[in-house]
């Protein structure tokens, strides 16, 4: 099952490169998601990374496209609001597009578009989504049996309740905040990394 780091976009770009190359072998992917940052500070952030020693491969670009072609990052996530799945997959066959998707309807279009796989959330309550109820892992069982595609899921995920998570066979769990808000996000991908193994 992979685990998938994304950035919170709280962090000025030395502390952001500090922690992803602190939790780099611990996590599979991270996903660059940095809303508030001018498009030159992302490519300045990733071309940093690259330099540093990370692989592209272990990077993924959230709704930048642009970003992602410019620095050869083979790996993109689109907003459910975003670029059209169908149309980037069909411009850019070899890039992997993942898609983030809010119920199974979501799901099964992402997957009828090309999507290579889905992210789900927020599975549990969380400070990103405050007072909004978590969607469950019932319905998260369900889009894994019936999408068709490789589900992630996210949203209040924390060591203690990956094991119901992992019960519904999602290829993946995704955290932010877990990670990147934790005083110490290498302990905390640890920590993750050792529930899942």
């Amino acid at each position: 099952m992979e685990l998938h780091a994304i950035t919170d976009g709280k962090k000025i770009a030395t502390e952001l490169v500090e922690a992803i190359l602190a939790i780099a072998d611990e996590v599979d992917y991270i996903h660059i998601r940095e809303k508030t940052k001018q498009t030159s500070e992302v490519i300045q952030l990733v071309e940093q990374l690259l330099t540093k020693g990370i692989q592209k491969e272990k990077l993924v670009i959230n709704d930048r496209l642009d970003v992602a072609l410019l620095t050869g990052i083979p790996n993109v996530h689109l907003p459910g609001t975003g670029l059209p799945v169908k149309l980037v997959k069909q411009k850019f066959p070899e890039i992997k597009v993942g898609v983030s998707v809010h119920s199974l309807a979501e799901a099964v279009i992402a997957a009828e578009d090309g999507a290579d796989y889905c992210l789900f959330g927020h599975v549990f309550p969380t400070n990103s989504k405050k007072g909004v109820p978590g969607k469950g892992t019932k319905l998260l069982k369900e889009i894994v049996q019936k999408a068709g595609i490789p589900v992630l899921a996210i949203g209040g995920i924390t060591p203690d309740n990956m094991t119901e998570v992992a019960a519904t066979k999602v290829s993946g769990m995704a955290v932010m905040s877990a990670i990147f808000s934790a005083q110490n996000p290498k302990q905390a991908a640890k920590l993750f990394r050792k529930e899942r193994d």
